[in-house]
């Protein structure tokens, strides 16, 4: 039996959660003032990425006296800069609900051997942050982006704590409004949410870190594309657009670009309008379902960006093996690339709906999603 297909395909079949969508108005010509060829320690190389860390500043409403600098190596960078430099003061709560704040769990008690407090909770779930001791240092992503359960609220993290707050941001970055004043170390990559190129990353300090990082030397050495103090003072410089490595002037350019696009559709406002009506596009398509549902299970907690789901249908013997070939059926369609589960997740698929995305488009690929599901089941009734 062969089933209809639908009329319309999304104009943008990217979905992936990283690298994310272009802004709809991205053209190469966007880029044609790079100033490729050129030093980025020339005034221009500084000015470009200076600008790079006001426009985040005022698109994501971060305080005056934070720092924000550009450091190599994209959010895992910032991250493990901000692990190796600033923990073993105090003792640390590692929490982890997917994939990789577990990575940043394997670091801490595998390679800088610290006598962590590990808090998990399964895909889908979420730990106890009524229980986080604020104390203590914690390190926690704020929105998972391979199993789509993002923190509610900042109400948990108190403020009187003693402990830093270390936050790996990528996929809530200009999508969820975060509260600068419960974090001390916000970390993100520019190829999430605004679908900006890879490799940089961005580390944002609040006043408490950086009096941290000029009050305690950590007992490892540190590597040099590590250090952020010299001389017992925090290098000024990496935050002001001198970076550690050399960067990519045409990301620098991307980015730039992306934050203008920002700018056009409100700001930080914007972004989250849209994130939030793609998301919800989904959920409701969920709800309309019983084959299918939100791998997130308190609503509170579901990501407006990286959407994971579940098939539920009981005729679905092998879900690896089902949902692989739904997402397969669809990138082979040209109509929604890259929606397979993260590989460490549980089977099923995962949208990007991050506001670079048209929330026509994420419509159009649930009409399909519904297709290609309905053809997947008739095929495996007649294989049996």
């Amino acid at each position: 039996m062969t089933i209809a297909q639908p009329a319309t395909r999304p104009g943008n079949p990217r979905f992936s959660s990283g690298p994310c969508a272009k802004p709809p108005t991205f053209t190469l010509d966007k880029l044609a003032d790079a100033p490729l060829g050129r030093s980025h320690r020339a005034a221009v190389g500084k000015d470009r990425l200076k600008s790079a860390i006001e426009g985040t500043r005022e698109l994501l409403g971060i305080p005056a006296e934070y720092r924000i600098g550009i450091v190599p190596a994209s959010d895992t960078g910032a991250v493990e800069m901000a692990m190796w430099n600033l923990l073993g003061a105090r003792g640390v709560e590692m929490l982890a609900w997917e994939s990789f704040g577990a990575g940043w769990v394997t670091d801490v008690v595998k390679q800088l051997k610290l006598d962590a407090v590990v808090k998990t909770a399964d895909y889908g779930e979420i730990v106890d942050l009524a229980s986080v001791d604020c104390d203590r240092d914690a390190v926690f992503t704020w929105n998972g982006t391979t199993s789509g359960v993002r923190v509610p609220d900042g109400d948990w993290i108190a403020d009187d704590r003693q402990g830093l707050t270390i936050c790996d941001a990528t996929s809530a970055a200009f999508a969820q409004d975060l509260p600068w004043d419960k974090l001390d170390v916000t970390t993100f990559s520019w190829q999430k949410v605004l679908g900006g190129e890879a490799a940089h990353g961005m580390l944002i300090l609040s006043p408490r870190a950086v009096e941290r990082l000029e009050s305690y030397v950590p007992a490892w050495p540190l590597p040099k594309i590590f250090r952020l103090t010299k001389g017992g003072k925090l290098i000024d410089g990496i935050f002001s657009g001198a970076t550690i490595n050399t960067p990519s002037m045409l990301a620098v350019e991307d980015y730039l670009c992306a934050l203008d696009w920002a700018r056009s559709i409100g700001g930080l406002k914007g972004l989250i309008a849209r994130a939030d009506a793609n998301a919800q596009a989904v959920f409701d398509f969920c709800d309309a379902r019983d084959w299918i549902d939100n791998l997130a299970a308190d609503a509170a907690t579901r990501s407006n960006t990286s959407v994971c789901l579940k098939f539920t249908d009981p005729r679905i013997t092998d879900g690896a093996g089902f949902a692989k070939a739904v997402a397969k059926r669809l990138e082979t369609e040209g109509v929604a690339f890259d929606i397979g589960a993260y590989r460490d997740a549980p089977p099923g698929l995962r949208i990007w709906c991050g506001g670079t995305v048209e929330t026509a488009d994420i419509a159009a690929m649930l009409d399909w999603l519904d297709w290609a599901f309905r053809t997947e089941i008739a095929a495996q009734s007649q294989a049996a």
